[in-house]
């Protein structure tokens, strides 16, 4: 579904937004900074997750297939703080929350699941077509940024689990962060990974 309209934004009473419930383990920026022990993340997928590149164009690199968006929703939550990681408060109101996975284009396959949050002009700035990934939309403008990641989970997400297609994985590893350009947060990140991309980065834990 290509959404590239403000008709195709959607009101509060939309879908919830998916997370870790209950995390067994969470990590905070000081965590990230340091590294974590290797039996709880190995280094490959500390690689992946604690660095500062952009995760679709990594996709891209470990699987050599292109990666589609696929947004499943966009809502208009105005000023609410919509139950998200309490860094939201950095992303001016009225906000606007996208939804997507991204998508194997060669094999079909869902390596993540990313919900964002923008305020209505950074998204009409800097995100006019949310069919793209954010590299794409932000490289085509040549805007530097800055990734700030602020934490990192591993828990259940019984919502995913169907689509990602691993029912009997429970345990699933997320982030959040913000990008900041100019000096100013333009976004705000949650991003929970499929147990797919152990094909190409190995074990997550050693």
């Amino acid at each position: 579904m290509t959404l590239t309209s403000a008709q195709s934004i959607q009101s509060t009473t939309a879908r919830p937004w998916n997370r870790i419930e209950e995390p067994m383990w969470q990590g905070s920026e000081d965590d990230i900074r340091k590294g974590l022990p290797f039996n709880l993340l190995s280094p490959t997928w500390q690689m992946f997750l604690m660095g500062d590149g952009a995760p679709t164009r990594h996709l891209q690199l470990l699987t050599q297939s292109e990666i589609s968006v696929e947004v499943l929703a966009m809502t208009n939550i105005g000023d609410d703080d919509d139950n998200a990681p309490s860094d939201i408060s950095l992303i001016a109101a009225p906000r606007i929350r996208r939804q997507i996975f991204l998508r194997s284009q060669k094999t079909g396959e869902i390596f993540s699941h990313a919900t964002s949050w923008w305020s209505e002009a950074a998204m009409q700035k800097y995100l006019k077509d949310p069919s793209l990934p954010i590299w794409v939309s932000l490289n085509q403008k040549y805007t530097e940024l800055y990734r700030d990641l602020k934490g990192i989970y591993k828990g259940a997400c019984p919502q995913l689990a169907q689509a990602f297609g691993y029912p009997e994985v429970k345990e699933y590893w997320a982030r959040h962060y913000l990008l900041w350009h100019g000096g100013e947060p333009i976004t705000m990140l949650y991003e929970i990974y499929s147990p797919a991309i152990g094909k190409y980065l190995g074990s997550s834990s050693i």
